[in-house]
């Protein structure tokens, strides 16, 4: 199993559009009515609906970020070489020992996460080595050129989705009966789940959440995840109220 398109609402549609074209760069694939699909040219991504007026979500249980995964090392540089050119505000940039990462908020506050894994071979078998270290951003951008941003690569996946939960031994044990691995805790207010040896596909935690249910809908929440892969094809909610949409394949 992997992660597919992750359902969100804005307040303004084509306010978060030219952000997640001019900054981010994604690109739109689909616009109907009120909501746009969007990714980098493949599967769609990310699926925007507009609730105008919706307040942010913080402090309740729901999104804590989207991670785009791009295919390699060099493609993160040159975002971020396209974000310091342009400006873009960022929330973070960690090494996390198997992936390089850059962390931003669009305007309704949702997190967004692009990174790039290290290759597998470095940490195959020590997951639970995951940190947050700064990253060496000059190593990073050393030998990138000066070029015009073209937006994120084609090959661009949603490589993980974080959650912010009610409980996460709660939320645990359901991604488990999922068919998710367990990769890493830490203590009782983080969990790292995953198929296939990967070292997280889902990220569970209580540190925005704090205890609190799913965001209600005057909200702009996650109103979706989809799971691409199941044995089984349905809809479920978690444990904290977070719809899922178990999905083949694509």
């Amino acid at each position: 199993m992997r992660m597919g398109a992750v359902h969100l609402t804005v307040a303004d549609l084509d306010r978060s559009l030219a952000y997640y074209r001019d900054a981010i760069g994604l690109r739109v694939h689909d616009r109907v009515d009120g909501t746009a699909r969007l990714g980098a040219g493949g599967e769609d991504l990310l699926v925007l609906t507009e609730q105008p007026g919706a307040l942010p979500a913080d402090g309740y249980s729901g999104l804590f970020h989207f991670a785009l995964l791009v295919p390699a090392r060099e493609h993160l540089a040159r975002w971020l070489a396209h974000a310091a050119s342009d400006r873009v505000p960022l929330s973070g940039l960690s090494d996390h020992f198997v992936s390089e990462a850059i962390y931003l908020r669009d305007p309704d506050h949702h997190g967004i996460e692009i990174y790039a894994d290290r290759p597998r071979e470095l940490w195959e078998g020590r997951v639970e080595r995951m940190t947050t270290l700064p990253l060496d951003t000059d190593d990073l951008l050393r030998g990138v050129e000066p070029a015009p941003f073209g937006g994120l690569p084609e090959g661009t996946t949603m490589g993980h989705v974080h959650l912010s939960v009610a409980d996460v031994a709660a939320s645990v044990a359901f991604y488990r009966s999922l068919g998710f691995d367990l990769m890493a805790t830490y203590g009782d207010q983080a969990a790292f789940l995953a198929t296939d040896g990967y070292h997280h596909h889902l990220g569970l935690n209580t540190w925005q959440s704090l205890g609190a249910p799913y965001a209600p809908d005057d909200r702009a929440r996650l109103t979706r995840v989809t799971v691409l892969g199941a044995p089984e094809e349905r809809d479920v909610r978690d444990p904290s109220g977070i719809p899922l949409e178990l999905a083949a394949a694509a």
